[in-house]
């Protein structure tokens, strides 16, 4: 297993949080945390003995084109990896993960159906970039370029072939500025952010490889699970709240905790607290895993600090609670319940599962204004209270003018738009049409 950072509080909080998840989950296999560091950075870095480490060159300033990106050090570490790991040499199967993640059960590649030449990812389906332009301009096979990230489980030799493309097509992808607007490659910014994610999709394209997708394996906390799925996987990578209590990872980017004895998050809800805030099951279920989330990091941080000699912490329920028999039970190891995964060939998409309900995804259309804003509140309380199964996503069209003071961009899960209110070629003035 595989995980890329930098040197830096952000990156340390998380690798301890998924380090502790990995052990606790019983995945089998080494983990090793691929370190990217400049050298001016090493010699005041505090975690160098966070979990199996190899350090490898920092990308984030490119050292050929000046370009700061660092996101660009997930494949070159992966590159470095190959190249002068011997575990690299003595492995059959590899799992790329992101450090914001907390894993729930072992992570078995021929489980989950991949197989050489067929690696398993999660479903990414704003990677719109796929099916325009940006495909045609950078691989000769758009037509297997699959939206798809979070997770990746393949085998090492496709790994072999797939890593040099996959840093390659990163760096073209940023140096094509002409086409990183938002209608192009669905990042909301236009600046080319996840160029990274485009990389590995279109090297993934040119050495011929075909995804599993699967949509169950992870989730992000705050996201209502499908009846009859059992998430592997929990991703905190945007904001997620249970009752009046919230957590982004945004907020603590700055944040020394791993070094600050007995720190912890602030805890979030008791389960039994969670009981009484929904009727519904699974939208319960769904408040149960963003508090496993959020308690999962937290007793990974209280063992780190007791790893490092820190005093014994001063006794409080919430301690109590992670020490607790009924802590160990709701947070035991989840296993794949072999859930049928279909082999994509043709369609970027699988709209049919073996649960209860098809795969469903729910759109809404907005504009820029507080009008719709309130109305967007509603509907996604009313979503996740309803328990209303898959993902949902806001349709936001705003004209560039109207977007430079626009409050609300973080009410939802949002894909920008062109407005067409005014019609681009006839001048017609309907809203309708949005």
């Amino acid at each position: 297993t595989l995980f890329s950072v930098e040197c830096g509080d952000y990156f340390d909080w998380q690798a301890v949080g998924l380090l502790h998840s990995l052990r606790k989950a019983g995945q089998p296999g080494g983990v090793t945390r691929l370190l990217s560091c400049a050298p001016d950075q090493l010699a005041s870095y505090r975690g160098l003995r966070i979990g199996h480490t190899l350090q490898v060159p920092s990308y984030s300033r490119h050292p050929r084109t000046g370009d700061w990106y660092p996101a660009i050090n997930k494949p070159a570490g992966v590159v470095h990896w190959l190249e002068h790991s011997p575990e690299a040499d003595n492995v059959d199967w590899v799992v790329i993960l992101d450090a914001d993640q907390i894993v729930r059960g072992p992570i078995i590649p021929w489980e989950l159906g991949a197989e050489k030449g067929k690696p398993v990812a999660a479903y990414y389906g704003y990677l719109k970039g796929c099916d325009n332009i940006l495909a045609q301009l950078h691989t000769a096979h758009p037509e297997f370029c699959d939206k798809v990230g979070g997770i990746l489980i393949m085998h090492i030799d496709d790994l072999r072939a797939l890593a040099p493309l996959w840093l390659s097509k990163t760096e073209e992808v940023r140096q094509d500025k002409s086409h990183w607007s938002t209608n192009i490659t669905g990042d909301i910014y236009g600046m080319g952010w996840i160029s990274e994610m485009y990389g590995y999709s279109f090297g993934a394209a040119e050495v011929g490889l075909r995804h599993k997708i699967n949509d169950d394996i992870m989730i992000y906390p705050g996201y209502t699970p499908r009846i009859g799925t059992e998430p592997l996987i929990l991703h905190y990578g945007l904001p997620f709240k249970v009752g009046n209590w919230s957590f982004s990872k945004l907020e603590h980017h700055e944040d020394g905790i791993v070094y600050d004895c007995n720190r912890l998050f602030p805890p979030p809800p008791f389960p039994r607290e969670v009981e009484v805030m929904e009727s519904d099951p699974n939208v319960k279920r769904a408040l149960y895993l963003s508090i496993e989330c959020i308690n999962t990091l937290n007793e990974g941080l209280l063992l780190h600090h007791t790893s490092v000699g820190c005093p014994k912490p001063q006794w409080s329920k919430y301690l109590s609670f992670l020490k607790s028999k009924r802590f160990s039970e709701l947070t035991k190891p989840k296993y794949w319940n072999s859930l049928k995964v279909e082999n994509k060939l043709t369609v970027q998409h699988v709209a049919l599962s073996k649960s209860r309900h098809p795969k469903t995804h729910t759109l809404f259309s907005t504009e820029c204004s507080s009008y719709f804003d309130w109305q967007t509140v509603g509907l996604m309380h009313s979503f996740r209270v309803s328990g209303q199964p898959g993902n949902i996503t806001r349709l936001l069209s705003c004209t560039d003018e109207e977007l430079k003071n626009y409050k609300g961009r973080d009410l939802a899960p949002t894909h920008y738009v062109p407005s067409m209110n005014r019609h681009p070629l006839t001048g017609d003035w309907y809203k309708l049409l949005t």
